[in-house]
């Protein structure tokens, strides 16, 4: 793929591909909770502190945006939302806010590792590498899974279980909703084009500027699809037990 991609292209299509498939999974063990857990307050529990983060993106994208906002709903039985006027930027600003969860969440979930890492004795996550290649995700998995061993079998860590569920309850939340995504669908179509517009345009300058602008982004991905890796660790044997309890 080296050979007939340039090393520009390769990484931008990496970070909208990572971006796709964070959304995806965040919808696909969204779906799995809500169906696991009959009891629906019980859902609502483990989704509470993720649904919060998730409207406060929305919340920021507007401020950043200059969107006025109207109403402001954490929980209902359609979940939150948060409704606003068209931004002061025109469809950059539909993007933004409805995008800001995807990149947002994995702000504060670096955040809590630090929190949890530097003062509450959680052995986690060092560094994050970009999600380029089947063998960075494979490391990924590989950190996801020695981080639940040091912490729950080497030395068990009481505060671990909260940061599990606080990243649980993000991962849930992570992606936009099918709303901000239809109102943001043609502002991120016309910047992949764009994007893509850049890289044929071999210009070394614009490059490198879309490489600047894409970094933070792939730094933000890589640390959503490293947290949904534990998240999916964590759903298998809540999945288990649902599938023994229908059957």
């Amino acid at each position: 793929m080296g050979d007939l991609l340039p090393p520009a292209a390769i990484s931008f299509l990496a970070v909208v591909f990572t971006g796709i498939l964070v959304m995806v999974i965040s919808m696909i063990l969204d779906r799995c909770w809500s169906r696991a857990l009959s009891i629906r307050g019980l859902y609502y529990f483990i989704s509470a502190p993720g649904v919060v983060v998730h409207e406060c993106t929305h919340i920021a994208g507007c401020l950043i945006t200059g969107a006025k906002i109207k109403k402001v709903v954490f929980f209902s039985e359609q979940g939150g939302s948060v409704t606003y006027q068209s931004p002061k930027v025109p469809l950059l600003g539909n993007v933004i806010i409805g995008t800001a969860p995807l990149f947002g969440i994995p702000l504060v979930l670096a955040g809590l590792t630090w929190l949890f890492g530097t003062y509450l004795g959680c052995i986690l996550f060092s560094s994050v590498p970009s999600l380029t290649s089947v063998e960075s995700a494979g490391v990924l998995l590989s950190s996801a899974l020695t981080i639940l061993y040091q912490n729950l079998v080497v030395k068990f860590n009481g505060w671990f279980l909260l940061y599990l569920y606080l990243t649980v309850s993000l991962v849930l939340s992570l992606s936009p909703s099918r709303q901000d995504i239809k109102n943001a669908l043609a502002g991120l179509v016309i910047l992949v084009l764009m994007g893509l517009l850049i890289i044929a345009s071999t210009i070394p300058l614009l490059i490198d500027l879309l490489g600047s602008v894409m970094t933070p982004f792939a730094t933000g991905l890589a640390l959503g699809f490293a947290f949904e890796l534990i998240a999916i660790i964590v759903t298998v044997p809540v999945m288990i037990v649902y599938k023994l309890r229908a059957g």
